[in-house]
């Protein structure tokens, strides 16, 4: 089916079923009922993107990520060149430096406003701050999919990305595993870089899953912020008020190498079991020496790669665009020489 006649109308029950069959790899394949491009619940290809496809000109596909200046983001713009070579389209990373979600958004609006996208990709910091303008540009006719951080309230037309839930979930689980001894009544310590966005808490949410009936205390999610120094700050304050830890847990890439770097210099890597999120060079460094029992990495290479080739097969094959669960990959001493560090 082309995109030229493309008419993506969905009933609420329709959607309502196709979101739980795809609960367990986090996709989300289509618009709730009553809103979209054409009034009826149904998307429409913007005309000016249609004249393009017809022209056989490359498709311009953006990747609007919440702070392009992570090391994070590098991975993802390498994926994303990647399939842009191999598809002919025209591709870019873009965002705000120091994850400023109104300048994501305000970006975002320029580029609906100029006719200057036919396929666009988000990860936001806020999915409240970005569902008006991922609306937008579903009702302006430009396809639009969530990467990395998922929207699933929002008009996004799918979701590329590791299932957020899922991975809390087994992280805590293999925590469970690692822990030796009677661990009743001892504390794990969570920390996040941001408490507040819709992917810790996602993520926190299936780690205390993975606990239930453990016998442990969680404390946290504790919030350290982006900058490096003052998130070690914030972990070493944390931990000096806490005793019978025996577990300690990073939601993400940055909070993981600030725990683990407290949890080095204090002598305790052997009596404290650590799991954490992604492998920066920091990260790699602390499995090797350690201190870190495991990282999960969430394949940012192929979240950019996929995000764009769902838009790209979307626009100019008329393929139906579907959630893609990128994994979650366990690197530990036995399998870090054969990982790809993420920055």
């Amino acid at each position: 089916m082309s995109p030229r006649t493309l008419l993506r109308g969905i009933t609420a029950a329709t959607a309502a079923a196709a979101a739980l069959s795809l609960t367990a790899c986090g996709a989300v394949t289509s618009a709730d009922s009553g809103s979209g491009g054409t009034g009826d619940g149904s998307f429409k290809l913007a005309p000016y993107i249609q004249q393009r496809i017809d022209d056989d000109k490359p498709m311009r596909i953006k990747l609007s990520y919440h702070d392009p200046s992570l090391a994070f983001a590098t991975p993802i713009g390498a994926g994303m060149k990647k399939a842009g070579k191999e598809l002919g389209a025209d591709v870019s990373l873009i965002g705000p430096t120091g994850g400023d979600a109104a300048k994501q958004v305000s970006e975002i609006q320029t580029l609906i406003q100029q006719k200057a996208v036919d396929g666009l990709a988000v990860s936001s910091a806020s999915s409240d701050a970005l569902k008006p303008v991922i609306s937008q540009a579903y009702k302006a006719g430009i396809p639009i999919i969530s990467f990395n951080t998922d929207n699933p309230d929002s008009e996004q037309m799918g979701f590329v990305g590791q299932d957020l839930k899922g991975s809390g979930k087994a992280q805590a689980e293999q925590l469970r595993k690692d822990l030796k001894g009677d661990v009743n009544g001892k504390s794990v310590v969570v920390f996040s870089v941001d408490t507040g966005a819709g992917w810790s808490h996602d993520r926190f949410s299936g780690f205390k899953e993975g606990l239930d009936g453990s016998g442990l205390k969680i404390v946290g999610p504790v919030n350290v912020g982006n900058e490096p120094n003052s998130a070690y700050n914030t972990v070493e304050s944390t931990m000096s008020g806490q005793s019978d830890v025996v577990a300690v847990a990073g939601l993400d890439c940055c909070s993981t190498t600030a725990a683990a770097k407290w949890v080095g210099q204090s002598g305790k890597a052997d009596t404290i079991t650590m799991g954490g999120f992604d492998l920066l060079t920091q990260t790699a460094e602390y499995i090797e020496r350690g201190v870190l029992n495991f990282s999960i990495s969430q394949n940012p290479a192929e979240q950019g790669y996929q995000a764009v080739k769902v838009l790209h097969d979307f626009l100019v094959d008329g393929t139906e665009i579907k959630g893609v669960d990128t994994g979650a990959q366990f690197i530990t001493s036995d399998n870090l020489a054969d990982a790809s560090v993420e920055d």
